[in-house]
């Protein structure tokens, strides 16, 4: 059994229907209630209480740790589910962390996430640790302004970083769950080129096969649209981020191409996949 937590999201639903179709035993974890595919067991758990996942620990072989929203949820302990799957004896775990991590080691998030990853090392479980950099996903933001009035409004449009595809992640993260060969590693994700919002833009429109606009917003603006859904904090990390990102966050990794063989998805091709949303 590999139990998958954060199972509905961006990430988890990829992993969690790749894992299925391979044929191995699955049990999907998520906050509330949702559809998982044929064959796999839903378990409805909060991570800010661990204890919430023991039902599924016992005889799993390998954990998918991501913690999201939960790192800083009043009371939380993100770590101590490190500890509880080491309890079960489960042997392997592999966490979603963050490029923040290495890159803007400062930050509060990237404190707290350092703290799960290092009591991940110090556990004595096999371990991998997934740091991926900006979403391809997080365009979806844009998804109703595409849809109800052709725009894409966004800061710093000709300002890049190289966008990985969620699909990535999740294949990398089976390949680590799986492979023993990806044990005890660390691996930076990104996309194959650093992509600006304006070309993002561009590729949503060619996916569309109609014209969409691009409006640049002051950082001001941006930052009162971003936190009407984040705290002010992680969308002023956010915006440092998107307008000046360090020589480390322009770099492209060879890490997806290194486990998987294959050259990491472009923005073009997420958009392609996911043009739906934005019609």
């Amino acid at each position: 059994m590999i139990v998958v937590t954060g199972a509905t999201g961006n990430v988890g639903r990829p992993l969690t229907r790749a894992l299925a179709e391979a044929g191995h035993q699955v049990t999907a974890v998520s906050r509330n209630a949702a559809e998982v595919p044929d064959g796999v067991r839903h378990l409805v758990a909060d991570l800010t209480e661990p204890a919430g996942l023991d039902p599924v620990l016992t005889g799993a072989k390998a954990l998918f740790l991501l913690l999201s929203g939960d790192l800083h949820a009043a009371g939380a302990r993100p770590a101590d589910l490190i500890g509880r799957a080491a309890a079960a004896g489960v042997p392997r775990v592999v966490l979603l962390s963050s490029q923040g991590v290495a890159t803007r080691p400062s930050g509060r998030t990237r404190i707290t996430m350092r703290g799960v990853e290092d009591a991940l090392r110090e556990s004595g479980l096999e371990w991998a640790v997934l740091r991926p950099g900006g979403f391809a996903s997080n365009a979806l933001w844009w998804a109703e302004s595409v849809r109800t009035r052709g725009v894409v409004a966004a800061p710093f449009g000709d300002v890049g970083v190289p966008v990985v595809d969620p699909a990535d992640i999740a294949d990398v993260a089976m390949a680590c769950l799986l492979d023993d060969r990806h044990t005890d590693g660390v691996y930076e994700l990104t996309g194959p080129e650093v992509i600006t919002p304006r070309r993002q833009a561009e590729a949503i429109a060619t996916a569309l096969g109609s014209p969409v606009r691009f409006d640049e917003l002051t950082r001001a603006e941006a930052k009162a649209a971003m936190t009407l859904s984040l705290p002010a904090e992680l969308a002023d990390d956010t915006l440092d981020i998107l307008g000046s990102p360090s020589p480390a966050e322009l770099r492209v990794s060879p890490d997806v191409q290194r486990i998987l063989g294959r050259a990491p998805r472009s923005f073009a091709d997420w958009a392609a996949r996911n043009v739906a949303a934005f019609r």
